[in-house]
């Protein structure tokens, strides 16, 4: 049971870590600001994080996105990747990134699986091996480590501690995992957004290399990187038939901030310059949308707004609303109830757009 420090209100909807309701983020954000700022400072003290985006004047510039740090000697950026080597060079090197991978037999549980080749066959023949699931084939997941968000909740917080010991690996050596079987690659994390430059590296030599016909390149990502390299990325994916998936974490700044540690001016700009480029191929989708259903906090309200903005844009992008498990410093809140979904994707459809699926359904709980 949370109570928020600002109302007094008190309920199971609100997180006991963060200690604010929803409306007062929203109501009164500058009043509540000093306690988010507070909150996140403290989660990252955890991890030996940079407390904030670093802005030292001397300190060498990273434009990787929008946080645009600038690193001092012997220190790391926002993301826990980026780093000062001896006040000379940031590393690691583009062609370099810190990383693990898998193999993940196809249809796979992605956010696009209900939309994408590999689980459909969407854009047989020219993106696909057969016109349905590809069963048989796999997807080589990548997850890189560090991200440009602190999401309070995030799914995947354990990449902030196992980087300890890691050692980067080449564009090359990543290239060579993609085998026979493989038919897509996924690149996730954490975020990509801290080794952009590697995943295309890696993408455009294996494109190069391949063998085959089929072969997508996918990336997920909150959308907060440098606009160049987003350009890049969808170029990759419209090639090989992958696509783009943004997580959309809020529609108000201000609850972006309260959530993830950072607002999502950057992710809004990104996706309106993905949105442009999805109307050049509709099948497979070449940009997917996906919410995080986080119970008192991502309400129908704000997946109402949120589809709005897509819909303005292109009604046809997919949109997928996930369910919520209790984790990271979110773990004291609720499974997403299947009430609060079926009201979120009812908000998606009144919002515009033309596909909306509920995504991690063996996750969803009782009502509230």
């Amino acid at each position: 049971m949370g109570k928020c420090i600002r109302c007094g209100k008190e309920n199971r909807l609100i997180s006991e870590w963060l200690a604010l309701c929803r409306k007062c983020i929203l109501d009164d954000f500058l009043g509540v600001e000093s306690r988010i700022r507070e909150v996140h400072q403290m989660s990252r003290k955890n991890f030996h994080l940079p407390l904030a985006p670093p802005e030292e004047k001397e300190g060498l510039p990273c434009n990787y996105c929008f946080n645009q740090c600038r690193i001092g000697k012997d220190s790391k950026g926002f993301c826990g990747i980026r780093e000062n080597r001896e006040g000379k060079r940031i590393s690691p090197s583009p062609k370099m990134g810190y990383f693990s991978w898998y193999y993940d037999p196809l249809p796979t549980n992605c956010v696009a699986d209900w939309v994408c080749p590999g689980g459909t066959g969407a854009g047989y023949p020219d993106y696909a091996h057969r016109k349905g699931p590809e069963y048989g084939f796999q997807n080589l997941a990548v997850f890189y480590y560090g991200c440009p968000f602190n999401c309070l909740f995030c799914q995947n917080w354990q990449h902030k501690q196992d980087i300890k010991g890691k050692k980067p690996q080449s564009s090359d050596e990543l290239a060579q995992a993609i085998d026979k079987r493989t038919s897509c690659v996924c690149y996730f994390g954490g975020d990509p957004t801290p080794h952009l430059p590697h995943s295309i590296h890696t993408s455009r030599l294996a494109l190069s290399q391949k063998q085959r016909k089929i072969l997508r390149f996918c990336w997920e990502t909150n959308g907060t990187m440098n606009s160049r390299f987003m350009e890049e990325i969808l170029d990759i994916a419209e090639e090989s038939g992958g696509c783009v998936k943004f997580d959309l974490k809020a529609f108000h700044s201000g609850l972006n901030t309260a959530l993830c540690g950072r607002s999502n001016s950057q992710t809004k700009k990104n996706f309106e310059l993905a949105a442009k480029w999805s109307r050049r191929r509709r099948e497979p989708p070449l940009v997917v949308a996906s919410t995080l259903l986080v119970p008192g906090y991502v309400e129908s309200e704000e997946v109402f707004q949120i589809a709005k903005f897509i819909a303005s844009l292109n009604p046809e992008i997919p949109y997928s609303l996930l369910g919520f498990y209790p984790h990271f410093y979110f773990r004291d809140l609720l499974c997403t109830s299947r009430r609060h979904a079926e009201e979120c994707r009812e908000a998606a459809l009144e919002g515009g757009l033309k596909r909306v699926k509920i995504g991690n359904v063996h996750l969803l709980g009782k009502d509230y």
